[in-house]
């Protein structure tokens, strides 16, 4: 038998009396693609032609600095290792480090050249590092992203240089960079700096958003003849996380200003909330034969959603689940489901599971709790 139990969910949440309740179409950009998610929740708030294949340019570093944090992560480099440059990193063409080939220069220098200065030469001795060639990161580079589900994204080289057989889409990078954010917070907090200097040569972030907009903290520019203007950004203010990709605009003011334009849409209009707290009780059931009565019901992990703002005020929660539970009950059981809905559309469902153990009884009382379960259900009592 399904119980339903149906409240209103009261959402911590100031509002603006007289927003409205629709939401103004996104801003109208020109450019080939976009896309704006919120991270945390993986919204798609905003998208143009996202899944289309676009030239990544330099914006193929986010993928390199992805292999190379998890390398550092799993112990195969350090930051303290010293690279030795080849000929090769050091003849690279387009933006540039400075590096000097025959010398030694850090994991760590390296890293910021790549992120911040957006040195061709430092991602090529970087990938010349970590894969023993360029060709070998490259592979790897292509192994992660089938493992991170980048459907529609293939790397032929780690700098970004135009090749036809090169290519990703912005649906693509606001996956990998929501990735690079939640499973590498150490190394994403360097994009975010503002400047890095290198053998005596100040070298300023190509990320103008930096000083445009301090809630921004990353990511990365990108920039070819093929590709026209490239930006990855993202920015959080209070619990809310927003990730932008622009491609395909025709000046590096515009892809500023449309990157802009996206994120200050997402933060005007809409709004993340948590719903349910990890582990914390939201409801009971009754247990039939366990050395307690009931069991408490809640969510093994944090529950967000995010919502155009003015849908907050309307929310409420429907679980289901069946009320007649038999011992003994796990911690982490599913038992159910939650079923969150706004103006009476379904915005969110997740598991409803059980946050405490609940011990059967002994046999006689077990035989005894089965025999009244019997009896109950013969009459039809709840």
């Amino acid at each position: 038998m399904k119980k339903l139990i149906y409240f209103l969910l009261i959402v911590p949440f100031c509002m603006d009396l007289s927003a409205q309740s629709l939401v103004p179409k996104a801003p109208k950009l020109n450019l080939s693609s976009y896309i704006l998610i919120e991270a945390s929740t993986n919204t798609v708030i905003a998208e143009f032609n996202s899944d289309n294949q676009i030239a990544p340019a330099s914006m193929t570093k986010v993928m390199s600095g992805y292999v190379m944090a998890d390398q550092i992560a799993n112990g195969s480099i350090s930051l303290d290792d010293k690279v030795l440059i080849s000929e090769k990193a050091w003849k690279t063409g387009g933006s540039k480090m400075f590096i000097e080939a025959g010398k030694r220069v850090s994991v760590k220098d390296l890293l910021s050249g790549i992120i911040i200065q957006s040195g061709n030469d430092a991602t090529i001795a970087m990938a010349e590092y970590v894969a023993g060639s360029e060709e070998g990161f490259v592979d790897f580079m292509n192994a992660y992203a089938s493992e991170l589900g980048l459907t529609n994204s293939l790397f032929q080289n780690s700098t970004g240089f135009s090749d036809p057989n090169h290519f990703t889409s912005a649906k693509d990078l606001a996956k990998l960079t929501q990735a690079l954010i939640n499973n590498f917070p150490d190394h994403y907090a360097t994009y975010k700096e503002k400047e890095f200097t290198f053998s005596g040569i100040r070298q300023l972030n190509r990320n103008k958003l930096l000083w445009r907009d301090d809630s921004v903290d990353g990511v990365k520019t990108g920039h070819t003849d093929s590709a026209g203007f490239c930006l990855i950004s993202s920015a959080q203010r209070n619990d809310m996380r927003l990730i932008a990709v622009v491609a395909g605009s025709e000046s590096e003011n515009e892809r500023l200003t449309a990157s802009q334009r996206l994120l200050e849409y997402g933060f005007r209009f809409y709004a993340t909330q948590k719903l349910v707290s990890q582990e914390i009780k939201v409801t009971t059931a009754k247990v039939w034969g366990g050395k307690t009565n009931e069991v408490a019901l809640g969510s093994s992990k944090d529950i967000y959603l995010t919502l155009p703002r003015s849908e907050f005020k309307n929310i409420k929660a429907n679980y289901q689940f069946n009320n007649n539970l038999q011992a003994p009950i796990e911690i982490g059981q599913m038992i159910g489901s939650i079923e969150f809905t706004s103006n009476d559309r379904v915005v969110l469902s997740a598991p409803l599971v059980a946050i405490e153990t609940v011990e059967a009884k002994g046999f006689f009382g077990m035989l005894w709790s089965r025999l009244v379960y019997w009896i109950t259900s013969l009459f039809s009592f709840g």
